[in-house]
């Protein structure tokens, strides 16, 4: 299986909240169903997704990357910010505020690059567990 084929599936669910997209890999035909809240899976059964023959894609908010990522890369980049953005995120809209702080340090490039890693790294790690093995 190619990891490339995995991380769309994982971009797909995890480009809406939690439940609304989903997608799974059929374990022995390597192919990747996708539904969307608008829509279920035409090929599958009830039934075969209750087996073990289908594995769930994660949603990001699986593989906690969260919270746990933004203070990961704040004690790297801002330790002296962290007091700040801890408050920050106690409110909402705080993504927004975070990023915004990270543009006026001029981290947000280094932002996207930490996360995308850290994504590739929690994704790989999950293929690993569920017996997935990759190509490349």
């Amino acid at each position: 299986m190619e990891f490339g084929d995995i991380e769309n599936a994982f971009f797909f669910v995890s480009s809406a909240p939690c439940e609304m997209n989903c997608a799974v890999l059929n374990r022995e035909t390597r192919e990747i169903f996708y539904r969307s809240e608008m829509g279920d899976f035409e090929d599958i059964s009830e039934d075969d997704l209750d087996s073990d023959k289908y594995v769930e894609i994660p949603h990001k908010n699986e593989l906690d990357l969260g919270h746990e990522l933004v203070f990961d890369f704040v004690g790297r980049h801002l330790p002296d910010e962290y007091d700040r953005i801890h408050a920050m995120f106690a409110k909402r809209g705080a993504y927004g505020r975070f990023k915004d702080l990270l543009q006026s340090n001029g981290l947000l490039e280094t932002w996207y690059e930490f996360q995308s890693q850290r994504e590739e790294q929690a994704l790989r790690e999950w293929c690993k567990d569920n017996g997935i093995e990759l190509s490349d």
